[in-house]
């Protein structure tokens, strides 16, 4: 009998200790855990929404680069520039500037990026305004003067490193600052030109 008393304290204490619930250290810790992982969804939650406030700025870069990409098919399809036009400045006959310049509109020739675009002035974009109907009274006008275009235009080299005459590469990069977060944002526009249509 002396024997089923020990066990029965036994069985007794394990139950106490097993349904003593957590420590204040396991507590502290699961607490850690938890703040880590909320202040990380804070994190992801605010880039997100910084993301969300440049994506305007991010679509008119990239429609800026397209248009010049269109004026110089356009101009090339209808005859209105030599294959050896199609270049940058000091490389023969070439129109187009070298540099990063600001956003004006297509001079006499319609095409973006060549000599005569500063005579034309700055390009803006127009918002439809509160109404949301484009042409009325209350369209904003939206200046592009945080954004610079280039446009670079390079012989594309077979294997043997020399240039193929029928074929250039051209790169548009526009550059503009974010107005959240003041970080300048780069977009590229790659493609192929041949002197065929």
């Amino acid at each position: 009998m002396a024997a089923a008393i020990v066990r029965g304290t036994r069985i007794s204490s394990r139950r106490r200790h097993a349904e003593g619930g957590f420590t204040l250290i396991e507590v502290m810790i699961s607490m850690c855990v938890l703040t880590v992982g909320l202040v990380s969804l804070l994190g992801v939650f605010g880039l997100a929404m910084a993301n969300t406030q440049t994506s305007q700025q991010d679509l008119i870069a990239k429609q800026l680069a397209n248009e010049s990409l269109d004026s110089i098919f356009t101009a090339r399809n209808s005859s209105q520039l030599t294959w050896a036009q199609i270049a940058n400045v000091g490389t023969g006959n070439g129109i187009f500037l070298t540099n990063m310049q600001p956003i004006y509109k297509a001079g006499a020739d319609g095409i973006f990026g060549t000599a005569d675009d500063v005579t034309a002035g700055e390009q803006t974009l127009q918002d439809p305004g509160p109404d949301g109907i484009f042409g009325t009274a209350d369209d904003i006008s939206i200046p592009l003067t945080g954004y610079h275009r280039q446009v670079q235009i390079q012989p594309v080299l077979d294997s043997n490193g020399n240039p193929i005459s029928t074929l250039s590469s051209i790169t548009i990069t526009v550059q503009y600052s974010a107005t959240q977060t003041g970080v300048t944002k780069t977009y590229v526009l790659n493609s192929y030109i041949s002197p065929y249509r």
